[in-house]
């Protein structure tokens, strides 16, 4: 099939926007405690809102998909968030927050299922390797930027109105006073709309789905299910996004609270600076990925990430300063290797197994509402502790995976 670069241009545009939404809550989570005086539990359950929803949509988004489509599962997604986003928008609460919060996880779920099947056939497959490792620097880059857009627009916001440019100018009129990190809600409802007017009028390719990546019928996943590799693999994705936001999501108020940074500057700058660390990381692992088992890779950054975990837990405030967006390149290389280490270790079934793996994604929604829970009752390092135990088992997936392919590397 001849590639469709326009495709691939809006399917690079979808992981940006994916990337710009999904990443900012580590920035915010600190101005929504403080606006809604909530306890450290339940300032947690706003990621759980958001995190639970790959639990709920990851398979069934899948069955949506070969039933309707791409275009008309993407703009359902689209629809969904925008909605979401409105909510948030237009009638700032804590209740709303999680609903909000919940509708904006599903559209994006949906979305993360239908991406990667369009992109390998607009793109061609030869080229899917390469396209994907672009799409990837192109969601850290957004995550990247999403936290410096929040310190923007909050900054503008708080200057005299004499100062406003028009785009500060108008977000002072919509935006709730009283909550003024809604405005990046508004920013996001442009962006949505902006996309579904872009998918809405484009022709998309006939994506034909190889067998690895169908989702299969809920009588396979549950005999999948049943398989005792599927389960600890799917622990193994769990707690990879456990880590990556039980970080990234407390890692502002950690510094707000154990070093006086303020969350505005200091802290969304650290959010920001973990998920660049973590681009970059992504780029140098292709190399590594060439070099090395990657097993013995995951093990070696698992002990690396205890250690600067240890630092920034314990270290001195500049020393923290570091550590905690240092954390973003030294997880950089889990989740791919855990995902091709689970699907390196069946012969059959990947689509299915990709959708079981997928709903491990959840763990972003558990690990920082059992952080909060444990800081409400021994404080957020202690509770930021319980990392360590969970990254001792992605340590113990390197030592026990015994995939039926390695990794290619240039010494084989």
């Amino acid at each position: 099939m001849q590639r469709n670069y326009y495709m691939v241009g809006i399917v690079f545009i979808t992981f940006f926007v994916i990337s710009f939404i999904t990443n900012i809550l580590g920035a915010l989570i600190p101005d929504i405690q403080h606006s809604f005086q909530l306890s450290y539990a339940m300032v947690a359950f706003l990621p759980f809102s958001f995190f639970i929803a790959y639990a709920v949509m990851s398979i069934p988004a899948g069955m949506f998909i070969e039933a309707y489509g791409e275009k008309k599962a993407m703009l359902l997604s689209f629809a969904i968030a925008f909605f979401g986003a409105g909510l948030l928008s237009l009638f700032a609460g804590y209740a709303i927050s999680l609903l909000s919060l919940f509708l904006i996880g599903i559209g994006m779920a949906m979305l993360q299922v239908v991406i990667n099947p369009l992109l390998r056939i607009s793109g061609g497959e030869e080229h899917f390797a390469f396209n994907s490792v672009l799409a990837q620097l192109l969601f850290g880059l957004a995550s990247f930027m999403s936290p410096r857009m929040y310190t923007y627009i909050e900054d503008g916001l708080q200057k005299s109105p004499s100062m406003d440019n028009g785009f500060i100018s108008v977000l002072r009129k919509i935006t709730n006073p009283e909550y003024t990190w809604t405005s990046l809600y508004w920013v996001f409802l442009v962006a949505i709309f902006a996309m579904i007017l872009l998918i809405l009028f484009s022709r998309f390719p006939k994506v034909e789905l190889k067998e690895d990546e169908k989702g299969g019928t809920i009588a396979l996943h549950i005999q999948l299910i049943k398989r005792p590799v599927v389960i600890l693999f799917f622990l193994g994705i769990f707690c990879y996004v456990g880590v990556e936001q039980g970080i990234s999501d407390w890692m502002s108020q950690f510094l707000h609270q154990y070093h006086g940074k303020d969350t505005l500057t200091d802290g969304a700058n650290a959010v920001s600076w973990f998920w660049g660390l973590m681009t970059i990381g992504c780029a140098l692992n292709l190399l590594l990925l060439k070099l090395f088992d990657s097993r013995k890779l995951l093990v070696a950054f698992a002990l690396i990430t205890m250690a600067v975990l240890g630092i920034a837990l314990w270290g001195p405030t500049s020393y923290s300063m570091i550590a905690f967006p240092a954390l973003g390149f030294t997880i950089s290389i889990m989740f791919s290797v855990i995902f091709s280490l689970a699907l390196n270790s069946l012969s059959s079934h990947h689509g299915s197994f990709s959708g079981i793996l997928c709903t491990g994604i959840a763990g972003g929604a558990a690990v920082p509402l059992l952080i909060g829970w444990m800081a409400d009752h021994i404080g957020l390092r202690g509770g930021m502790c319980f990392i360590f135990i969970i990254l001792a088992y992605i340590l113990g997936i390197g030592i026990w995976a015994k995939p039926l392919i390695n990794n290619k590397t240039i010494t084989k």
